[in-house]
């Protein structure tokens, strides 16, 4: 894992791959480079306009990219329900569920969730389950679910997991972070008991310039806030490019191992490495609470994996 970087991802010629949120940061990079070796690449993204224009990008810069965009908002189950539906392909290697909102000012999804907790983790939880029937029938499949090393700043609150009594909006971003990985630790465990070879890691970009960190204070209209935030990336962050490695390395890289972590080697910044987490997120009863909550939640079972 030394050193490793763009160029040592094999050959993925005859792959299929969705990455969510893949009009800019690390969704577009890691999208850009799965292109660039020979996947079929899906960009599944909110904005359409975004979404061509990064269809474009990487049209311009890795010229033949097989890459398509399709519409898929995680902040309204029946677009989730509806991409699942419409997805063309009989097979899927690669499902990359990077998109993500971070420490916006209070809100709700079109079905009630807190915003970060149902973007970053239902959304998900509900795009990998309607899309399990593809990920099983393709030997060699991955679902890799993007994390923070902020996650160990705070567990869920399986009593308040929309923040409705209290919401810091910094503890709801870490809490659904921690749920992104006890989703990951859950669904290998089940992945492993029902003899599947589909492998579920986690990864984080470390600290990585995309435009996540200023999302808050924008729809906030904290001018001043952006450009402090913009300006402290351009001193600290690490490229996109960069941040975008560890993704890259989970989803490719051979020998990958379920409910694996991966990270920058120095945590925010580094070629791809084991990354820490904490303790509470390999807790077999919680991943299990957790799940059972987003399956009531979400209206979204998985056939085929048991408790």
């Amino acid at each position: 894992m030394s050193g490793w970087n763009a160029s040592d991802i094999p050959d993925q010629g005859g792959r299929t791959a969705v990455v969510t949120g893949a009009n800019s940061g690390i969704g577009l990079v890691t999208a850009q480079e799965l292109a660039r070796r020979g996947a079929r690449v899906i960009l599944a993204c909110r904005s359409e306009a975004r979404g061509k224009q990064a269809q474009e990008h990487i049209a311009r810069r890795v010229p033949g990219a097989d890459v398509h965009f399709r519409p898929l908002d995680l902040a309204e189950l029946s677009s989730v329900r509806e991409f699942a539906a419409s997805y063309p392909y009989e097979s899927l290697d690669l499902l990359i569920n990077n998109a993500g909102v971070m420490a916006l000012p209070y809100g709700r999804t079109a079905d009630g969730f807190e915003t970060q907790f149902g973007v970053n983790h239902l959304g998900h939880f509900a795009l990998t389950g309607l899309l399990l029937p593809k990920l099983l029938g393709t030997p060699g499949a991955r679902v890799v679910s993007l994390s923070s090393f902020m996650h160990a700043l705070a567990n869920v609150d399986m009593g308040d997991l929309n923040s409705e009594r209290h919401y810091r909006r910094w503890v709801a971003y870490s809490r659904s972070k921690t749920a992104n990985l006890l989703f990951v630790h859950e669904l290998a465990r089940r992945l492993g008991a029902a003899g599947s070879d589909v492998v579920a890691a986690a990864a984080h970009p470390g600290y990585a310039d995309t435009n996540l960190q200023t999302a808050g204070a924008r729809l906030e209209g904290k001018k001043a806030t952006e450009r402090f935030i913009r300006a402290g990336n351009r001193i600290m962050a690490q490229p996109a490019e960069s941040g975008a490695l560890p993704t890259l390395y989970a989803a490719t890289a051979p020998g990958v191992r379920p409910d694996s972590f991966t990270g920058p080697k120095l945590l925010w910044r580094g070629a791809p490495a084991p990354s820490k987490r904490a303790k509470w997120t390999r807790n077999d009863a919680a991943g299990e609470r957790l799940w059972v909550a987003s399956e009531q939640l979400t209206s979204v079972t998985y056939e085929g994996l048991k408790a």
